[in-house]
């Protein structure tokens, strides 16, 4: 069953055959303001828009679980270095009304089998809405 999906590049999911989700996804959402000095008053706000929206999540890479966790992440890491862009979907709902772009992957090679084969892997992404 699909959970949702970054674009084309990753899709969340939960079947017999493969396990790929995220966890601990946190969104930022906030305004810009700036302060004007008043004498003998207190200062004067001015709400000047939107901030730009922000959002981190971890996603684990397991092999035993069907997901071809050195594959994944090279797709991502290319994601990232070439600044390209995707929708984000959750339960089938757009996250935002923008696209989002990877503006940074932290990544843990967990689990190492003979001849290096990556089997378990554990990524934090941080990605910034893009207008």
């Amino acid at each position: 069953m699909a959970i949702g999906n970054l674009g084309k590049l990753i899709t969340f999911q939960t079947s017999d055959q493969r396990i790929l989700t995220f966890s601990d996804m946190q969104q930022n959402v906030s305004g810009r303001w700036s302060t004007h000095n008043r004498i003998m008053r207190k200062p004067f706000g001015e709400f000047n828009g939107a901030e730009l929206r922000s959002i981190t999540f971890t996603i684990n890479l397991d092999a035993m679980l069907g997901v071809r966790p050195r594959k994944t992440l090279e797709q991502i890491e290319k994601a990232v270095e070439n600044g390209l862009t995707y929708p984000l979907i959750i339960g089938g709902k757009k996250v935002g009304k923008n696209k989002w772009a990877i503006t940074k992957l932290s990544e843990k090679w967990d689990v190492i089998y003979q001849k290096g084969e990556l089997a378990k892997a554990t990524l934090n992404l941080s990605l910034t809405e893009y207008l």
